[in-house]
């Protein structure tokens, strides 16, 4: 009886450790200091574009660095989990929204790092994505930021729902 009440101490107290060990690894102390900082949300030329569309477009709504997953939903019928695994981590730059935030465009600004072929890749399934859903794409260089009369008359007339690359 007295080594069963003996091994029920030893578990529990293991138990108990395993509890405080893990509790500690994710974070569960109160006093403990994590390492994060504050990051830039935009790079400088996707500041310039982000004060360029705002003043181009004072009755719409620019949202930047927004997640695929906020502005595409998957059909019924098909598998979520796996559509959803498709654009999971994927962004785009900028969303330029009408005042009831119905999506008017997608705008993505490229830079040199577009030319690799990996990004290409993902540039390629993101425009699919979008495209599927009917949202225009508009693709910019960074070494060319338009114009704000660019930036008007490419995004007013939207009648294409293809991706541009300009």
């Amino acid at each position: 009886m007295g080594t069963i009440i003996l091994l029920l101490v030893v578990v529990v107290a293991v138990i108990t450790i395993l509890a405080v060990l893990k509790a500690k690894s994710q974070g569960g102390g109160a006093d403990e200091v994590w390492p994060f900082y504050a990051k830039k949300l935009l790079s400088q030329p996707e500041q310039i574009l982000y004060f360029r569309l705002v003043q181009a477009l004072p009755e719409h709504i620019v949202l930047a660095q927004v997640q695929l997953s906020r502005l595409l939903g998957v059909t019924k019928g098909n598998n979520y989990q796996a559509w959803f695994n498709r654009i999971n981590r994927m962004s785009a730059d900028f969303v330029v929204c009408n005042k009831d935030s119905s999506i008017v465009a997608v705008i993505e600004l490229d830079d040199a790092t577009h030319q690799k072929e990996d990004r290409q890749a993902a540039d390629a399934k993101k425009d699919k994505a979008l495209t599927s859903a009917d949202i225009r794409i508009v693709r910019w260089q960074a070494k060319a930021i338009p114009d704000i009369a660019t930036i008007q008359s490419t995004l007013m007339p939207h009648t294409k729902l293809q991706a541009k690359r300009y």
